[in-house]
């Protein structure tokens, strides 16, 4: 399921594609809920960092993009590949390591890949796709091409030499990215202000003289608009521009850690400002949504992921006698 790409000068929201931006974010959650469940029960293996909480950051930003703009995710990316529209069925069986994943089952978890929709990675590494879309960049400004490369990345990303070494080339050359911060408040177990002076994450990227502004990660239709006037900017060859997204994950970092570092009543409070279900009590106050039309949606959606871990399981394993396919060396 993929959401149309609307212009940053559409009108104002529309039943259906609210719609849309709802239904993405409930496949997006209850996938994420599954890979918990299936990671338990030792289905899934390696690491695993749910998106559960950020869903608004994702359907948001995939919304105000167009096909032929580049995204660069993070290790945290099903639900960036999800909404870009990369099939549910081949997300998770690239998770499961099956042969018919989007990656054949070779990256796993953190390395989805999807060259016909412009999605490169999955980046294992924390800020290493920041030098890989300041190339991508790079190559559309020579050959002149007006499109955005996006690349998402969390706060702890920002302590990290390769961001700014990527903030100060995509200055200096004028480059058409957009540096998407997803600010969940917690680098792996360690709270932001314990590790950054400066807590306005955006700001940093001012120093270096790029644009920035600041967005509610937990409002859909917030981060939409956002990344629409990121997006036309950095088109328009004003240069490079930064977006940090506040949002909050529910999980732990990933499922091996034992979140002792922040509290119970701190996740709960954040809870109560659910994208989702924000959204949807929105949309039915402003007569955009009724209560069937919301257990139908959430039915889809449920639909949409157990049909995802059919084809998963149904998926063979890459044959042994293709180990060394894409292997080089050299001469």
């Amino acid at each position: 399921m993929s959401i149309a790409h609307r212009p940053p000068h559409e009108p104002a929201l529309d039943r259906e594609h609210a719609h849309e931006l709802l239904a993405q974010m409930l496949v997006i959650r209850h996938f994420e809920e599954k890979a918990a469940e299936l990671y338990s029960g030792g289905k899934i293996r390696g690491f695993l960092h749910l998106y559960i909480g950020e869903e608004a950051v994702a359907v948001g930003a995939m919304a105000a993009l167009a096909p032929e703009d580049a995204i660069v995710a993070t290790y945290r990316e099903h639900g960036q590949a999800i909404a870009r529209g990369v099939p549910a069925a081949s997300v998770m069986a690239e998770m499961y390591g099956k042969a018919n994943g989007c990656s054949r089952g070779r990256g796993g978890s953190m390395h989805m890949f999807d060259a016909e929709r412009r999605f490169y990675g999955g980046q294992g590494i924390v800020a290493g796709g920041l030098p890989l879309a300041v190339g991508l960049a790079l190559a559309d400004r020579m050959q002149a091409r007006p499109r955005a490369t996006v690349c998402f990345f969390g706060e702890g990303a920002v302590a990290e030499g390769e961001f700014h070494e990527s903030m100060n080339l995509a200055a200096l050359w004028k480059l058409p990215v957009l540096f998407l911060c997803e600010n969940n408040l917690y680098a792996m177990g360690t709270a932001l202000a314990r590790s950054e002076s400066e807590t306005d994450i955006h700001l940093k990227a001012q120093n270096y003289r790029v644009q920035s502004e600041w967005v509610d990660g937990m409002d859909v239709l917030a981060v939409e608009a956002a990344v629409a006037r990121a997006a036309a900017s950095v088109r328009r060859g004003d240069g490079p521009y930064f977006l940090e997204a506040r949002t909050f994950r529910y999980r732990a970092h990933s499922m091996a850690d034992p979140e002792l570092y922040r509290g119970k009543d701190e996740v709960t409070e954040w809870k109560k400002r659910d994208p989702i279900a924000s959204f949807a009590a929105r949309l039915q106050s402003e007569g955009l949504l009724t209560e069937a039309e919301l257990e139908a949606l959430d039915t889809e959606a449920w639909r949409e992921v157990d049909w995802a871990v059919e084809e998963a399981e149904r998926g063979e394993w890459e044959p042994v006698e293709h180990l060394e396919r894409d292997v080089h060396t050299a001469p």
